[in-house]
C-alpha cells in the first residue's frame, strides 16, 4: 500500500512547528520516521500535514543541567548510544539503546519519536520510566513537561496534547559512589519487538546494603511500570538472589499482563518475574564491583 495524500512541511524553528500545529488538526509530527512511515505506509496512520522537525537545531542535543542530563527530542539513537555523557551519567540508557531495532534504524530513529510513539516494548520508555525522567513539550508558546510515568497512557497514546510538540527528556542522575545498571530483554530474535524486558538501578550503603533501587517492566503491560513494591522491599537489605525473586515475585503476582500472538500473559509474567531478577542481580553486581574499584 501506499500512504494516503498529505502535506509535508519543513518548519525552520519550533515557534513554526508549534504553529502548525495549532492550526491544522490532521497534523503529526515526524522526525526519524522508523515508526510513522510504515503506519503510514499500511494507511493505519493518515495525517493531513507531515511536519518534519529533524533539522530544527534546537531540538537536537545531549548536555548536563545541574543534577540531571537533558536530551533533545531529535536526537539520534545512535548519537546516544555513542555520547560519552550518557556513558558516564546514565549508564542505565546506555546499556539499553544497543538492543533497540537495528544499527540502521539507531542511525535514523529519534529519542522523541520512540516515546511519543508509545510503543509498550520501547526500551526508551522503560528506560524513562525506571529513571523518572521527566518528558518536556511545548504547546503554541507555553512549555511544560510530565513525569515519564505519567506520560505512557496505553500503546500508543500518551498524555501529549493534540496540539504540543515533545522537545525533550530530563534524565535525573544519581549522585551516590557505588551504583550499578542491569537490563534484560527476550524476544524471538535480537533487535525484534520485546516479549519482556527489565531495567534496574541501585546504589549499594557502604555496608553493602540497598540504599536505593529503581525497577520497571516493560512489554508486560499497556505501558511500562515501575515496581515500586519491590523497591520498597528491597531498600536497606542486603540483596541476594532468594530475597530479591521472593520480592518481584509479590509485585509481578498484581500484574495485569497483557496477552497476544506472540506471547500468552501467563508467559510474559513469568519472564518479566525471571528478567526483573536478573537485572537486579546485574546491577548488584556492578554496584559492588564500584565499590571495590
Amino acid at each position: 500500500m501506499k500512504a494516503a495524500p498529505f502535506d509535508y512541511v519543513r518548519p525552520r524553528d519550533l515557534d513554526e512547528a508549534c504553529a502548525i500545529l495549532a492550526a491544522e488538526e490532521g497534523a503529526r509530527v515526524i522526525a526519524g520516521g522508523q515508526t510513522l512511515v510504515p503506519m503510514m505506509a499500511m494507511r493505519l496512520a493518515r495525517p493531513t500535514h507531515l511536519i518534519d522537525i529533524a533539522r530544527i537545531p534546537e531540538l537536537a542535543f545531549v548536555r548536563q543541567d545541574g543534577d540531571a542530563i537533558v536530551i533533545g527530542a531529535t536526537t539520534r539513537q545512535c548519537t546516544i548510544e555513542r555520547d560519552r555523557l550518557v556513558a558516564g551519567r546514565l549508564p542505565l540508557l546506555a546499556k539499553a539503546i544497543p538492543w533497540i531495532g537495528h544499527a540502521a534504524t539507531r542511525a535514523r530513529g529519534t529519542l522523541g519519536g520512540s516515546l511519543a510513539h508509545a510503543d509498550p516494548a520501547a526500551e526508551l520508555s522503560l528506560v524513562a520510566v525506571a529513571l523518572e525522567g521527566s518528558i518536556a513539550y511545548r504547546e503554541g508558546a507555553q512549555s511544560s513537561a510530565i513525569a515519564a510515568a505519567d506520560f505512557f497512557i496505553a500503546p500508543t497514546i500518551t498524555a501529549l496534547p493534540t496540539a504540543a510538540c515533545l522537545t525533550g527528556v530530563r534524565f535525573p542522575v544519581w549522585r551516590e559512589a557505588r551504583v550499578g545498571t542491569g537490563f534484560q530483554e527476550v524476544s524471538a530474535r535480537r533487535s525484534d519487538f520485546a516479549f519482556a524486558s527489565a531495567a534496574a538501578q541501585l546504589a549499594l550503603d557502604v555496608e553493602g546494603g540497598c540504599r536505593r533501587i529503581a525497577l520497571a517492566i516493560g512489554a508486560v503491560t499497556d505501558f511500562p511500570v515501575r515496581l515500586t513494591q519491590t523497591e520498597q522491599a528491597l531498600t536497606g537489605r542486603r540483596i541476594d538472589p532468594i530475597t530479591v525473586r521472593a520480592a518481584v515475585l509479590d509485585a509481578v503476582a498484581a500484574i495485569e499482563a497483557t496477552s497476544d500472538v506472540h506471547a500468552s500473559a501467563a508467559y510474559r509474567r513469568r519472564a518479566a518475574a525471571t528478567l526483573a531478577t536478573r537485572a537486579i542481580m546485574e546491577a548488584h553486581a556492578e554496584a559492588q564491583s564500584a565499590g571495590r574499584a
